[in-house]
């Protein structure tokens, strides 16, 4: 069975760094893209980042949070990681590790995802 259990949320204050990550189990991470979504109170869950299987190796970032945040995979712990830098109060949200049995690639809007984790909060307040 898929599963996937995000942690590493908190609270921070602005230009602090968090490290999330999301821990996987019930399959082969290699094989397996992986993305990072998040959604503020009152708004729709948006992509962050995204990282496709081993075999295809390209690396998604929404604009939003490009040059600050950065995606990485430990396939041999089955964990992905989220490093965010440099953190905005629009940065806070639930970030949710998601991925997708159908594609081995990471897809693009509207994703389509197909196994989510549960979330974990972030957020960044002074």
């Amino acid at each position: 069975q898929v599963q996937l259990v995000e942690s590493g949320g908190g609270l921070v204050k602005p230009g602090g760094s968090l490290r999330l990550s999301c821990a996987t189990s019930g399959f082969t991470l290699d094989y397996y893209a992986i993305g990072w979504f998040r959604q503020a109170p009152g708004k729709e869950r948006e992509g962050v980042s995204c990282t496709s299987s081993t075999i295809y190796g390209s690396i998604y970032y929404a604009d939003s949070v490009k040059g600050r945040f950065t995606i990485s995979r430990d396939n041999a712990e089955n964990t992905v990681y989220l490093q965010m830098n440099s953190l905005k109060p629009e940065d806070t949200a639930v970030y949710y590790c998601a991925t997708w049995e159908s594609t081995m690639r990471c897809p693009r809007e509207p994703w389509d995802v197909e196994v989510w984790g549960q979330g974990t909060p972030v957020t960044v307040s002074s």
